[in-house]
């Protein structure tokens, strides 16, 4: 599975969260929760509860054994833990079936993930704020279509990406209640074996709530909406690695992936220093955009239940989880290691002599009463001439005969100034937090 190929990248405690060993040790709590609850209810004998909560336990390599002769994990796993309680484990998985235990560990491993991701989402955030501060002021480039268009700060743009990932942290806060939901309510959810109370003891004390309908399944919107929570804040670290990957490249090189000392960039050009961090992270993203669409695909199942959607979730539930959490460790040190040239910054800005203050004389000259058409035109010859020619927007500007007769080479001059670009800059900063 992918998250054997990238596992030596991502944080432990994410792979722990969906080893065998782990998802057992949840399957054995939920068995004994439900035995002491129905124990407390006078269903099954106290001691017995008492000797199963003492005894149970279970060993991964046997549950294998045992699936290899009864091609049922959760009968395997039954049996195998069976073998160590002794006869007071008649009591296990009463009038429970086999979704109830796979489904209720299901939601507290997505919780758990979830509550991982928001660490690392919070990480990002941080040093995205921090790194926006840094550059506040920072005058670059903006681009619409690749083209050049008027001046911003490249604190304005990190500042974009930290309220991004706030988003992205916000969606995942929103979807944890409707993912943290378990059941134990039977073949067909009908708890006809098996009283609500017990489902709600035993969902209680994982930390879920008892859903208040089910199937024989937990029904798989909830799963499709987690997974596209996944793949949309894969898509925003996807966004920022293109964006890196874009200010990266020679012709502009503002910005640079850090290059450790030894580091190797071409087999063929030794001069190579490739943005390979977030070429990466791009490729990444499209795997959980794609496991969101396997996913959604999960959501129409027949009736009451079918297992179609089953071996899906063993691939996509552990990678895409996995997967982020690698992406999103790797964006916030791609961020914090982030080299910055202000002067390539500059440099660039310069390049067109200054056409980006063509809309502010533009608006200038029509709230002076010109005609917009006419002061358009009118500008626009200026910046044609400035685009052909060595002479700055601003002479051009003024050596218009039209625009000439309205402003002032004062005015012109004022106008053609990044102070206009960035006087509220300090208020979009205090809007979002960053002081």
């Amino acid at each position: 599975m992918l998250r054997a190929v990238i596992s030596r990248y991502s944080l432990p405690e994410m792979s722990a969260v969906w080893t065998e060993q782990r998802k057992y040790e949840i399957w054995l709590e939920i068995e004994v929760l439900a035995c002491e609850a129905m124990a407390a209810r006078g269903l099954i004998p106290v001691e017995d509860a008492q000797i199963i909560r003492s005894r149970a336990k279970f060993v991964v390599e046997e549950i294998d054994e045992i699936e290899r002769r009864t091609h049922h994990d959760v009968i395997a796993f039954l049996e195998n833990v069976a073998s160590y309680v002794g006869p007071a484990a008649r009591w296990m998985h009463q009038g429970m079936t086999s979704s109830d235990v796979l489904d209720t560990t299901l939601a507290v491993q997505m919780a758990q993930a979830s509550d991982i991701l928001m660490a690392n989402l919070r990480a990002v955030i941080e040093v995205a704020g921090r790194r926006a501060k840094e550059f506040k002021l920072t005058p670059m480039i903006g681009r619409s279509h690749g083209i050049h268009a008027e001046p911003v700060t490249f604190g304005l743009k990190l500042a974009l990406m930290y309220d991004e990932f706030r988003r992205g942290l916000a969606r995942l806060e929103d979807i944890q209640p409707r993912i943290r939901v378990g059941k134990l309510s039977g073949a067909v959810g009908t708890h006809a074996h098996l009283a609500p109370e017990i489902e709600g003891h035993v969902c209680s004390k994982l930390g879920l709530k008892a859903a208040d309908l089910s199937t024989q399944v937990i029904q798989r919107d909830r799963h499709a909406e987690f997974q596209s929570v996944l793949a949309l804040i894969g898509s925003s670290v996807d966004r920022w690695a293109t964006e890196f990957r874009h200010l990266q490249r020679t012709e502009v090189l503002e910005v640079e992936e850090y290059f450790n000392a030894g580091q190797k960039g071409s087999s063929a050009m030794p001069h190579k220093r490739n943005p390979i961090t977030g070429e990466k992270l791009s490729g990444l993203a499209r795997i959980l955009r794609s496991n969101s669409m396997a996913a959604l695909e999960n959501v129409a199942l027949w009736h009451e239940r079918d297992i179609s959607h089953s071996s899906v979730e063993r691939v996509i539930m552990p990678d895409s989880t996995v997967l982020l959490n690698y992406m999103l460790v790797t964006l916030a040190k791609l961020v914090e290691r982030l080299l910055v040239y202000p002067e390539n910054m500059m440099r660039n800005l310069l390049l067109t002599k200054g056409l980006y203050f063509s809309q502010s004389v533009l608006l200038e000259l029509t709230r002076r009463g010109l005609e917009r058409k006419t002061a358009y035109e009118a500008v626009q010859r200026a910046a044609m001439k400035t685009w052909q020619g060595e002479v700055s927007l601003q002479d051009n500007l003024a050596a218009e005969a039209e625009i000439a007769d309205v402003l002032s080479a004062e005015e012109i001059q004022r106008l053609c100034s990044l102070d206009v670009h960035f006087q509220h800059v300090d208020g979009t900063f205090a809007k979002l937090g960053l002081v």
